[in-house]
């Protein structure tokens, strides 16, 4: 195992030791893996998740790092598959290509590009685009749908090679990626190898603050090494002589930021949202402890509803799904110990299905089989898309919704 994670004590922006545990969530095992029938005798070790902040600059981040060529060896999330998501990168490669007055044959670099989503509607707006992405397997698979793409992990020294080949990028994307880099300074120097004289580096990631007011703390697991917000975001950047230049709130993932970072002599407008943003993480006490002690209270009253009425179904006898085959799932159930009181989960994701759950080896099903099943509850693992899920299923099924309150629907 101590081959497997190791344990940081600084600060992964600006490398200060003064960092200060504010939010811890049972262990559990590499959330996304979800393991084949031949697999299940193999045993999966659960992992702490403890979320520390820096007192210097502000980074909220989880310090036990486990490698990345077991996170995401057999990575098999692709961004076709997240709902609502390849929808978004449309809207987010013509608002972003508008706001960067992009014109066609311009280079468009995406880092950690998965299935090439983002990139195919960048290419269809007439950009050169590469991608790189560290699941070879995911990197083969986009190139053969005709988005190039590398299959490594980005390091300054990869990006001299790009450069070296395709030459400089005037626009470089990572989107809900950055937080899983452990080496960020490392990563930030790449960026700046890579970036034309005029380039913009963007990348939209899930925003602490919103995490905290939205109560997403399944958001939190091995994978997301950091939780940004934009006071160590600004202070990372400036560094290397970067600029965070303009933030936009964004819907995905809980509540997301996109960030918008140039060199000092670029030619994007400070639009105030940076400081607008840095006044309201102040107002809000988000580099305070107690912000963090009033969340966990929020998160473990809700845990203990959620289990208790789970315990009190299973006493009666009833059947319980769970709706939801994620990475976050595998969150809250272990950090509400419900594992235990699930008969199994269903999920509309071929990619799952036929697979059992880390750790607890929950069988997956799709959807459909609640139609045969006819489960007494339906416990909403993917409490984000609660809404998408009975526009869908309709109320068939007596729902439990954990997050963000507790709540029971019963169906007719």
């Amino acid at each position: 195992m101590t081959d497997i994670i190791y344990h940081r004590t600084d600060c992964r922006a600006c490398g200060s030791h003064d960092l200060e545990l504010v939010f811890s969530l049972k262990p559990s095992p590499i959330g996304d893996a979800y393991v084949t029938r031949e697999q299940l005798e193999i045993f999966q070790p659960s992992y702490p998740i403890d979320l520390y902040q820096c007192r210097q600059c502000g980074l909220a981040q989880i310090t036990d790092v486990i490698d990345p060529e077991v996170l995401y060896g057999d990575y098999i999330y692709v961004t076709g598959s997240s709902m609502g998501l390849a929808a978004h990168f449309r809207d987010y490669a013509q608002s972003v290509a508008s706001r960067l007055k992009l014109t066609p044959g311009e280079r468009v670099v995406d880092l950690g590009s998965n299935d090439g989503t983002l990139l195919g509607c960048f290419k269809q707006l007439g950009m050169q685009v590469l991608g790189v992405e560290p699941a070879t397997h995911i990197a083969l698979q986009a190139t053969a749908g005709g988005i190039q793409t590398i299959g490594a992990f980005f390091t300054p020294e990869l990006a001299r090679e790009m450069v070296a080949e395709h030459g400089y990028a005037r626009l470089v994307t990572a989107n809900n990626v950055f937080a899983n880099i452990d080496d960020l300074q490392s990563w930030v120097q790449g960026i700046d190898l890579l970036l034309a004289a005029d380039g913009v580096f963007v990348f939209e990631s899930y925003y602490l603050a919103d995490l905290l007011q939205n109560k997403v703390f399944d958001f939190i697991y091995h994978e997301h090494l950091c939780a940004f917000s934009v006071k160590p975001v600004a202070a990372l950047f400036e560094r290397i002589g970067l600029r965070l230049i303009a933030v936009e709130r964004v819907a995905t993932k809980g509540g997301s930021l996109r960030y918008f970072v140039q060199r000092s002599t670029g030619s994007l407008q400070d639009d105030g949202s940076v400081a607008e943003m840095l006044a309201h993480e102040h107002a809000m006490g988000l580099y305070r402890k107690q912000t963090y002690s009033d969340f966990a209270e929020e998160i473990n009253a809700l845990k203990t509803q959620t289990r208790n009425f789970l315990l009190q179904a299973k006493r009666e006898g009833k059947s319980i799904a769970g709706f939801g085959a994620s990475i976050t799932g595998t969150t809250l159930i272990y950090h509400f110990e419900i594992g235990e009181l699930l008969d199994y989960l269903v999920d509309d994701n071929p990619a799952k299905q036929g697979r059992f759950s880390p750790g607890l080896h929950l069988p997956v099903y799709p959807c459909a089989v609640l139609e045969q099943r006819k489960p007494d509850y339906v416990l909403i693992l993917a409490w984000r898309f609660a809404g998408a899920f009975i526009s869908k299923q309709g109320l068939k099924h007596s729902l439990i919704i954990p997050v963000p309150e507790f709540k029971v629907l019963v169906h007719d």
